[in-house]
């Protein structure tokens, strides 16, 4: 069984990654390549990663940027192996015999689709940080026993293993250019064609701090993300299955968008200063995304 690394790079030095994964594959004579793609980084961080080319098998430039959906399924065109393993570049490797697992598993259950989990710093940051850490912590960084019980809705893209003709036959929706969704699609697209998520303790650490402005803006960005689904996508069954999705039909259905959508704008810039202070509970950012999606919905 061989295994392709595929690690989508933007904006960030991919080194320290690259370089453990290098090494485990020689320590335990893996059969694993390295495959990187550059989804058009600023110069300096192409700068740093060019020093990768002899630690990995393939390292692709691109001249445009993609997506974070279309350049996964990229990488089926540079792979030639039975299963594909995508790491996010801001992770980082904690265990010697993180990727002797997943080959461990492979073997022994010989499975579709695997989600290692992921891992943030336990201890809690300064409060310009908190909103990410405490998403993460809360939603994010559940435990295999949490996981093994809603399969699908806690897979997350950051550190899993597919095999290529289920990725070939169910690749990610491109019509999501932009952060968000891209990972609850996929999993909704597997669970409609009964395609197992297995769940193992094989966590990589979450290695980028991202302010609470940065993470802000990216609840914006998904929710922007989302409404463009909504209003593409012909699978609205599938989509009405995402909780923020779910939230707004309801509102529209009962007609309560309109009274939500007043009570919105008045408590917006509120809600903005809690969130961006850190202070805020994850309840006031699901609150907040679900009335920027109703702006986006009503925007032409």
């Amino acid at each position: 069984m061989k295994l392709s690394i595929c690690i989508p790079i933007y904006n960030f030095d991919v080194s320290e990654l690259v370089n453990d994964l290098y090494s485990q594959i020689a320590l335990d004579n893996l059969d694993a390549e390295i495959i990187l793609i550059d989804d058009a980084s600023k110069k300096e961080f192409i700068d740093k990663n060019r020093a990768l080319e002899s630690k990995s098998d393939q390292f692709i430039f691109l001249n445009k940027n993609i997506g974070r959906s279309k350049i996964r399924n990229l990488f089926t065109e540079y792979s030639d192996s039975e299963y594909l393993l995508f790491l996010d570049c801001d992770g980082k490797i904690i265990d010697k015999n993180f990727l002797k697992k997943y080959f461990d598993f492979i073997n022994g259950k010989n499975p579709d689709v695997i989600y290692g989990g992921r891992k943030v710093d336990e201890k809690k940051p300064e409060l310009e940080f908190g909103l990410r850490w405490k998403f993460a912590i809360e939603r994010e960084n559940l435990p295999v026993k949490e996981r093994i019980k809603m399969p699908y809705s806690s897979f997350q893209t950051n550190n899993f293993i597919v095999r290529k003709s289920i990725l070939e036959k169910v690749p990610f929706n491109e019509g999501i250019t932009q952060y968000g969704y891209e990972d609850l699609i996929f999993a909704k697209d597997l669970f409609k064609i009964k395609v197992k998520i297995e769940h193992i303790d094989n966590p990589i650490f979450n290695n980028d701090v991202e302010t609470n402005v940065i993470f802000l803006a990216k609840a914006d960005q998904s929710a922007k993300s989302l409404s463009q689904l909504i209003k593409k996508d012909k699978d609205i069954e599938r989509i009405s299955k995402i909780k923020l999705a779910k939230a707004y039909f309801r509102l529209k259905r009962t007609g309560g968008i309109f009274i939500y959508r007043f009570i919105y704008k008045l408590s917006k810039p509120y809600i903005e200063k809690k969130l961006l202070g850190g202070h805020a509970s994850l309840k006031a950012l699901d609150f907040y995304k679900l009335g920027q999606l109703i702006g986006y919905m009503n925007k032409n």
